[in-house]
């Protein structure tokens, strides 16, 4: 049964409004649920619009097979194939009007975990599950925000299949509250020793000296407890390091707190494209340092060898669901810069073929391979084996799939899951961030767990700093 939705109502808010203007609407917004946000920083070609979605007129999650889809007071519990029956529920939500007001106005928002790769292929499990996440948590918004950073112009969108819709929220601009804020970080602790995630690396290096695999990520996750404002928190970081892919869902129990800066994929005209990560430099204290950091990112051969072995493996994933000779490397080793670090990119592009469907551009792509190794499916064997506990949201997607033909997610890199605790003196979270790095057959095993030792401290000092 087909359901068709209505565009209800476009209103232009505000003109000149800047990144600080939408934040101040986008924290109403942070706290309902659920809702999603979608902020863009810098001033790459990737970072032209910011989102605000929330008043869901249905919730589709999976877990493992087991599907669920709540409207309003009906809820349907079955039995499928989550990206399939995604498809089917994609398919049945007609809209009445065209894309008038780009990139996005009405479809599904939320995110694909890690995990959601077992209903993909044929993968082990031993990776303990100790947040029982969705796999896959999506709603359809019916009203929303859509900034466009360009030409400075927010607009409202309201959007309904129901004809007694009735908007949740008047859209005024939240100033913040000088009193909220991180207040507390306490506990940090991995789910590695030193010495199990320095064999994890050794391992690797013996899988890809059999022959097995040419690279995998490996990550290790720190946990701690944190009381406060998340959205503060979010917002803080932006402003610390803007960058094109941050992503905020309010979720009821639980809150994700993304900061990536890596496009995973995006849609549109007919167009797909991914843009995949590989290489990390510090920005120099001077204007010649600064010179020279790039240059040896854009020049060292590891660097060039591991991006240029990603963008082969989705090259051939892209391959899978694009017309045949359209897939293309559009852009190779580009720098891009941010507050913090050079990052080194490339761009691959193709044609999508008409008759393919969101779900099936997951199953023939996701997860990202510059977050897992290459080859994918071996990587991901490995990883399962050498990591404790489940990825969830880290280096899944978070984003939205437009009902015209319009997607944009990005790879759940420098992420934060957030659950709510009872406290008497305020909100209370338990904290969970990964981070990691690519493992190659030269890599140093004690390098290797140096390096995301200094990932997670400095985020630790960055919340620490924000705190005092």
């Amino acid at each position: 049964m087909s359901v068709r939705w209505n565009l209800q109502s476009i209103k232009l808010l505000e003109q000149d409004v800047s990144d600080e203007r939408f934040i101040e609407y986008a924290r109403a917004v942070s706290r309902l649920s659920p809702a999603l946000i979608l902020l863009s920083g810098s001033n790459h070609d990737s970072a032209l619009h910011s989102l605000a979605m929330w008043n869901p007129y249905a919730v589709f999650t999976a877990k493992g097979f087991t599907c669920r889809f709540q409207s309003g007071d009906s809820c349907r519990i079955w039995h499928g194939k989550p990206l399939e029956e995604l498809d089917r529920i994609m398919e049945s939500f007609l809209p009445s009007y065209p894309l008038e007001l780009p990139p996005f106005v009405g479809g599904a928002a939320g995110y694909f975990s890690y995990e959601l790769k077992n209903t993909i292929e044929r993968l082990p499990q031993q990776a303990q599950d100790d947040l029982l996440l969705p796999d896959m948590f999506l709603f359809f918004p019916q009203e929303l925000l859509v900034y466009h950073r360009q030409t400075g112009e927010l607009f409202y969108v309201a959007i309904s299949p129901s004809d007694d819709f009735q908007p949740l929220f008047s859209v005024k601009p939240a100033p913040p509250d000088p009193l909220t804020g991180l207040k507390k970080v306490a506990n940090w602790r991995s789910n590695f020793s030193r010495e199990g995630y320095v064999k994890a690396v050794e391992r690797i290096i013996d899988y890809i000296r059999d022959g097995h695999v040419y690279q995998v990520n490996l990550s290790q996750r720190y946990t701690f407890e944190l009381e406060g404002d998340l959205f503060e928190l979010w917002v803080s970081l932006f402003r610390m390091n803007p960058a094109p892919f941050y992503a905020f869902l309010n979720g009821g129990g639980y809150y994700i707190l993304s900061t990536s800066m890596e496009r995973f994929l995006f849609l549109k005209d007919g167009v797909i494209e991914t843009r995949p990560i590989k290489g990390t430099r510090p920005r120099g204290k001077t204007p010649e340092e600064d010179a020279l950091l790039a240059s040896d990112l854009l020049e060292h051969p590891k660097d060039d060898a591991e991006l240029s072995m990603i963008v082969d493996l989705l090259r051939n994933d892209l391959g899978k669901i694009c017309s045949p000779g359209s897939v293309h490397v559009a852009e190779h080793k580009r720098i891009e810069s941010y507050q913090n670090v050079h990052h080194l990119i490339s761009i691959v592009r193709g044609n999508l073929r008409d008759d393919v469907s969101y779900g099936e551009i997951f199953k023939a792509t996701f997860p990202g391979g510059s977050i897992t190794g290459c080859p994918k499916i071996r990587a991901m064997e490995i990883i399962d084996e050498l990591e404790p506990n489940c990825r969830h949201v880290y280096t899944g997607s978070m984003g939205y799939l437009g009902f015209h033909g319009n997607m944009d997610v990005n790879i759940a890199i420098r992420t934060m899951i957030a659950i709510k605790h009872i406290a008497i003196d305020g909100e209370c979270y338990q904290g969970f961030l990964s981070v990691g790095g690519g493992v190659v057959y030269d890599s140093d095993p004690e390098l290797e767990y140096e390096e995301t030792l200094h990932k997670g401290k400095t985020f630790f000092e960055v919340l620490r700093n924000i705190c005092s």
